[in-house]
């Protein structure tokens, strides 16, 4: 999201936009996850089981929302309020997947983020492609999703892309 941000701004200021986005994209949802964890409402990090995912996903879809309305307000450049609303709907896909099928969460935000990148900067974000597939590789590896999974969500998280593309 910083790098979205610098791209949106022009200036430093994007940085500050794009800590937003992280902030809301990805550390709250991820403290939320971790809070829940220590509480024992999940067993790790990952939430295994797609029937407790639900929350996770509301949670992300306030958060973003949320950084999504103080950015419409503070008037934030176009790109980076566009990404956001391009992670908006992944997440609204990731929940409707999870509901009859467990999803790679984690595929579709690497993907989604080289994509975004090579899309915002140059297209040599796409040799970091290598990086998705190591972590579609690594949940499959870990035993935590099928190839299947770990593929649908990395086309969620480029099909995201040409959400941002077309905002």
């Amino acid at each position: 999201m910083l790098g979205i941000g610098l791209a949106a701004a022009g200036d430093w200021t994007g940085l500050l936009w794009g800590f937003l986005g992280a902030l809301c994209a990805g550390l709250i949802p991820a403290g939320y996850i971790e809070w829940e964890r220590g509480r024992g409402t999940w067993g790790d990090r990952h939430v295994v089981d797609r029937t407790k995912r639900a929350p996770i996903f509301f949670v992300i879809l306030g958060s973003i929302g949320a950084g999504s309305v103080v950015m419409v307000l503070g008037n934030a450049p176009h790109g980076i309020l566009v990404a956001m609303l391009a992670l908006w709907v992944m997440t609204i896909g990731l929940l409707a997947v999870n509901t009859v099928w467990k999803i790679s969460v984690d595929s579709a935000v690497a993907s989604a983020v080289v994509c975004l990148l090579a899309v915002v900067h140059t297209p040599w974000w796409l040799a970091a492609y290598a990086l998705t597939v190591a972590v579609c590789w690594s949940r499959v590896a870990l035993g935590y999703h099928t190839v299947a999974q770990t593929a649908a969500g990395a086309a969620l998280g480029a099909a995201t892309t040409v959400a941002y593309a077309f905002g």
